[in-house]
């Protein structure tokens, strides 16, 4: 029982610092800013609490006062993420511009924090504070569109999923020049006729060789408006 109740335990449902001691130095939001410009400067990797505490110029130790472990900081780390979305505006009745409009906030939100996909993946998607506003706020937007309540949630983990896609192709696009060499060697490949359909699809497709910021974002709008209404009256 003891350690059930351990393990639902989270970050948020502790006191930001504890009981004893001194006044605090710090606390959880300076903490959890200092790990966001480490981990955005040199990967998640780099992360640790030594290496958080000498960015602080303070000793490991005193930041274990505030955060039990890496794992809860990385929490923290993931919530201040949630916490930059603008979530500010009243839905306007269009919903699917509105989410459409989420959608591309939470991209940029992972094209400036690299690391938080990798983050997801390991841990699977933290649910603190901003996080489950940003799940609310979803749901009012979807509030009058078709579909279960079930369907609505999955709506919105398909949004966040090609959000996570579409960054890791822009991060991939910044850090090499392979994509327009694997572009041209495909359109030369079709040219060679072995592959009709293949050629026939590029060919109506009009595809450049290579594709710009500006495209990349332009086929994540259309894909979102595409699929989120199937997905709602499916």
């Amino acid at each position: 029982m003891a350690d059930r109740e351990t393990r639902q335990v989270t970050v948020w449902t502790r006191p930001a610092r504890g009981a004893r001691g001194p006044a605090p130095e710090r606390s959880r939001a300076e903490i959890t800013t200092a790990a966001l410009a480490l981990a955005d400067a040199e990967g998640l990797a780099a992360v640790s609490m030594r290496a958080l505490a000498q960015r602080l110029g303070t000793g490991p130790a005193s930041l274990y006062r505030y955060v039990g472990s890496r794992d809860e900081l990385l929490d923290l780390m993931a919530d201040a993420v949630a916490a930059e979305l603008d979530l500010s505006a009243d839905p306007s009745g269009n919903w699917l511009d509105d989410l459409v409009g989420l959608a591309r906030q939470s991209k940029a939100a992972h094209v400036r924090h690299p690391w938080l996909a990798d983050l997801n993946d390991r841990r699977g998607e933290v649910l603190g504070p901003h996080a489950i506003d940003y799940l609310d706020h979803a749901l009012r937007i979807l509030a009058p569109a078709p579909g279960t309540p079930g369907q609505k949630l999955e709506a919105i983990g398909l949004l966040g999923g090609l959000a996570t896609l579409f960054a890791r192709r822009e991060a991939l696009a910044a850090d090499t020049e392979a994509p327009p060499a694997r572009a041209a060697h495909l359109a030369a490949v079709a040219a060679e006729g072995h592959h009709p359909h293949l050629l026939a699809a590029l060919t109506a497709a009009g595809a450049p060789p290579t594709a710009g910021p500006d495209d990349r974002d332009a086929l994540f709008v259309r894909l979102l408006r595409r699929v989120l209404p199937a997905m709602l009256t499916g």
